[in-house]
């Protein structure tokens, strides 16, 4: 938590910063007397606390959230101590801060982990801004951010990343550096930033923090969650997306531990691993409050609370409404109690009293979709709405009849149909779904009925790979093969590369590509676009671009 003052700032002098430092997060060190450090002297603070980066976040017409975190050792909160650390910042319209704009200081508190989250305001509409930090005579890296578009503007376009599942242990992440390359606007992570499980990898420098209890297999602490959101935030690559533009987030399941729902433990658990719902509540708030203390967000947790309203709208003027759900801490248990949560198709469609979202958050969607006079109307969440059925691998002598994973959408159909007639019969203009959680590519069209492909479709869904979290490649040739019998409402898969979704979207066409790497066995990799599909305003559905 952080407490901040504000103050505009007037034009002044400063010596030029190179654009491509400023815009990936190089030390903006010019100018840096400039910023307001009365009240940052910053004296206790002997090392470069900068060293998890900055980020932005959650754009509005007139304001955005800047965030840092102040650390000595990223793994230890405490090694910040035990007292407040003011810390300056400043926003400036030009790359070299030679306009400051607005500026104030900020009290990183260690309660809250020496994070900072400023709510900045007065900004203008749809304009660049670059911003930084300082305590005492440590300036931060620069990051540059945007407001959105004024809600009375028609704008021609907007132009949107989307990421998710980053697995530390599993590689690294080449696809942040094409990301942090590309011409945006904004970017929207789906979920699972982080993940809980034991070290263990075959990358010697890619191997998880140890957590308080070895043998768990996941995170426990507040100390434990802190220290494994620190390590994800280290990495270089992802230091340059955040700080080269806004983002806005949600999380899925490893932000806390995977398949969870609602205060209910993983299926699988067993033994000193299983949690009551009482314990999993601790588990809960720990990870919850990690999580605000590493993203640009606005509302600031209670302390020990293991909830954290994380559901929230943006509108990009008239072209746009974002709706971004949280399909984890409201929904009931998986149905059927199977291990993995894959089982039986039935079993989703019997699961008459299931949600994802909960009674609240399913209203706010209600209102939000029906009240939009906006062009495009996306539902941002994080498990694929689209009715999937996988072959049977879990018996792969018989891998049919199919089998569904009830850990997604299709483990709540009656839910599902719900929110898909309701678009249908609301004529919600435009309606785009994304999902991300599954580990690789899928374009769909979204009917109420899937086997029905003589009915137009309801909306879209595109599914983004991960960035580097693994999709077993032995399921890859055969769900290409089978699709186009077992689904052929998917119009694109693909499970065998690792990357992130460009979107371009203007007022007749919604443009997605998938932006995917050659390998994540190397830092550096070229990205390439694999795949062009695009939605026509005003005709439902997927077609080749």
């Amino acid at each position: 938590m952080s407490s901040a003052s504000e103050t505009p700032a007037s034009s002044v002098r400063s010596r030029p910063v190179g654009r491509r430092a400023v815009l990936l997060g190089g030390a903006a060190v010019a100018g840096a007397g400039l910023l307001d450090v009365r009240a940052a002297h910053g004296d206790s603070v002997r090392q470069d606390p900068f060293g998890i980066g900055v980020a932005s976040g959650d754009p509005l017409p007139d304001g955005v959230v800047l965030w840092t975190r102040l650390v000595a050792d990223p793994f230890d909160a405490a090694s910040m101590g035990a007292r407040p650390v003011p810390v300056a910042w400043e926003v400036s319209s030009d790359p070299r801060f030679a306009r400051p704009v607005r500026r104030g200081t900020a009290v990183s508190r260690p309660e809250f982990a020496h994070s900072v989250h400023v709510d900045v305001r007065g900004l203008k509409p749809d304009r660049e801004y670059w911003y930084r930090f300082r305590t005492g005579r440590h300036v931060s890296p620069a990051g540059r951010t945007r407001t959105a578009p004024a809600a009375s503007s028609r704008p021609r376009g907007l132009r949107m990343g989307v990421v998710n599942c980053q697995d530390w242990q599993n590689g690294y992440w080449p696809a942040y550096s094409g990301l942090a390359e590309e011409d945006l606007d904004v970017v929207l992570h789906l979920g699972d930033y982080i993940y809980e499980y034991d070290p263990s990898g075959v990358y010697p420098d890619r191997l998880h923090t140890t957590p308080q209890t070895l043998g768990l297999d996941q995170l426990s602490t507040l100390a434990d969650y802190r220290a494994r959101h620190a390590q994800y935030k280290t990495d270089p690559a992802l230091q340059q997306a955040h700080a080269a533009f806004p983002w806005i987030v949600t999380w899925d399941d490893h932000e806390v531990e995977n398949n969870y729902a609602g205060l209910v433990d993983e299926i699988d658990d067993t033994g000193a691993r299983h949690q009551d719902a009482r314990r999993f509540a601790r588990q809960r708030a720990a990870a919850y409050q990690a999580y605000y203390e590493h993203m640009p967000l606005r509302r600031t947790p209670v302390r020990g609370s293991a909830s954290y309203r994380l559901f929230r709208r943006f509108d990009f003027g008239d072209l746009l409404r974002l709706n971004v759900l949280d399909t984890r801490q409201y929904r009931t248990d998986q149905p059927g109690g199977h291990s993995q949560d894959f089982g039986p198709i039935q079993d989703g469609l019997d699961n008459a009293e299931g949600t994802l979202t909960g009674a609240v958050q399913d209203r706010w969607l209600t209102k939000g979709l029906a009240s939009s006079r906006a062009r495009w109307n996306v539902i941002a969440q994080q498990v694929m709405m689209s009715q999937i059925r996988f072959p049977n691998f879990l018996d792969p002598a018989h891998p049919l009849p199919p089998i569904a994973n009830l850990d997604q959408w299709d483990g709540y159909d009656p839910a599902r149909a719900r929110r898909l007639r309701f678009l249908r019969d609301a004529s919600i203009s435009n309606p785009v779904v994304l999902a991300g959680d599954i580990h690789s590519s899928w374009f769909s069209d979204l009917r109420i009925d899937r086997d029905d492909l003589s009915s137009a479709p309801v909306a879209v869904e595109f599914t983004a790979t991960s960035v580097s979290s693994d999709f077993p490649i032995a399921f890859d040739a055969p769900l290409k093969a089978l699709n186009p019998t077992l689904n052929p409402h998917v119009r694109y898969f693909d499970g065998s590369r690792r990357g992130y979704l460009r979107m371009n979207i203007d007022r007749q066409r919604w443009l997605a590509e998938a932006r995917t790497v050659d390998t994540i066995a190397t830092r550096t990799s070229p990205v390439r676009t694999t795949a062009s599909w695009a939605t026509v305003s005003g005709r439902p559905g997927l077609v080749p671009a």
